[in-house]
């Protein structure tokens, strides 16, 4: 019997890997920031993240901010966003207030507080209300500008490289409970952890598939400062928001069922598994699919700055657009040797859920919404958790 061909796009997987970022799991660590044409050649133009150390150890902040006291007495006067969620996850798939059985994307409410009174509550945070001190609209040099000069106003062997400064600097202050979902950026990024650490789970771009992304109706979290409980209500009008369907870290009574729903992620190549320590740098480049856990220091707090530059939206982008734009049909058959013609049928655990409703053809245009417009900068800023 004649071998059957692996499909094409599946295929590709493998060949990004084999070809560009090798076969391990594990991402390549530098020992030392690189010079500006090395990181220019070896990561950004190939798309491929690489954990830096060395990079950030002449930063005030990586001694100043272990105090409390030293962020409380310097931000004393300062009014910050905290996002408030009752698990910990915001910008991610909750159960649908009106529709129990489908699913919604939840966003966190956010409350403006004097920084103590914000701090005090990711601090005593708990299952039931977790607060996350996060804002993605440059709010490093805006409600914390305070500590601005406690780091680097940008990377400059990055802003070589990149032909441009940092369009927005983030600062990030949670706990073990916050996690951010699979979901993608339309940014090259450089994320600096301070304190603590961060776990990420990475996908490249051209495994885009893998992430189920469909369309599910936008909620936002309110809580009652009365009754100390949270509850979920969908916006009005309705506004659908693509988003990745996939939980990598299900609990041990959905898994199968997961795997099931998802097989293209769970039987695929496996993420990259990065852990960013103190001290150390990550560099996310723009597109991939990352999700991020946390371990906190010994006061219970994660901190990280992460630095936003443009991308280009050069041959790479096309190609990754164009990929984005083919129908997940073409892959629900894993039998179908290699033809990616349109009597390709889905398998229904696949692309037929009961609680959920497949995208099926994913325009380009809504990739480009997928996460932000990149024509839109506010827009881009004000969707992303990490």
């Amino acid at each position: 019997m004649e071998e059957e061909e692996p499909e094409p796009i599946q295929n590709l997987w493998h060949e990004v890997r084999d070809l560009t970022l090798g076969t391990s799991i594990q991402i390549n660590h530098l020992s030392s920031p690189p010079t500006p044409l090395q990181f220019l050649r070896e990561y950004v133009s190939l798309n491929k993240p690489c954990l830096i150390s060395n990079a950030v150890n002449h930063w005030p902040a990586t001694t100043l901010w272990q105090s409390n006291l030293y962020l409380l007495n310097t931000l004393s006067s300062s009014t910050v966003s905290l996002h408030l969620t009752p698990t910990g996850r915001a910008d991610a798939l909750s159960p649908n207030p009106i529709s129990p059985s489908s699913l919604c994307f939840a966003s966190a409410e956010v409350k403006h507080l004097p920084f103590p009174d914000a701090l005090t509550r990711v601090l005593k945070s708990e299952m039931g209300c977790v607060g996350y001190l996060q804002q993605q609209n440059d709010c490093f040099r805006s409600e914390y500008g305070a500590l601005s000069q406690d780091c680097d106003s940008d990377f400059a062997w990055a802003t070589e490289a990149f032909g441009c400064l940092p369009e927005a600097v983030n600062l990030w202050i949670g706990n073990e409970l916050s996690e951010t979902s699979f979901h993608k950026d339309h940014y090259e990024n450089i994320y600096a952890v301070v304190s603590g650490e961060k776990h990420f789970l990475l996908l490249p771009p051209t495994d885009v598939h893998r992430m189920y992304i469909r369309e599910y109706p936008a909620a936002e979290y309110h809580y009652s400062q009365d009754t100390g409980e949270f509850s979920l209500e969908l916006e009005e009008p309705v506004r659908n928001v693509p988003w990745c369907s996939v939980n990598p870290y299900p609990s041990p009574e959905l898994k199968e069922k997961e795997m099931t729903k998802f097989p293209l992620y769970f039987n695929g190549p496996r993420p990259f598994e990065v852990t960013v320590k103190a001290g150390e740098i990550l560099y996310l480049p723009s597109m991939w699919f990352h999700h991020v856990k946390q371990s906190p220091d010994s006061r219970g707090l994660t901190i990280a700055v992460n630095y936003w530059y443009d991308m280009r939206f050069d041959i790479k982008y096309a190609y990754f657009n164009f990929l984005q734009s083919l129908p997940h049909s073409m892959l629900c058959n894993p039998a179908s040797s290699g033809k990616l013609g349109m009597e390709s049928q889905c398998n229904s655990s696949i692309c037929n859920s009961e609680e959920e409703s497949s995208m099926g053809d994913i325009t380009a245009s809504a990739n480009d919404n997928l996460l932000h417009d990149p024509d839109d900068t506010a827009e881009k800023i004000s969707m992303t958790r990490g």
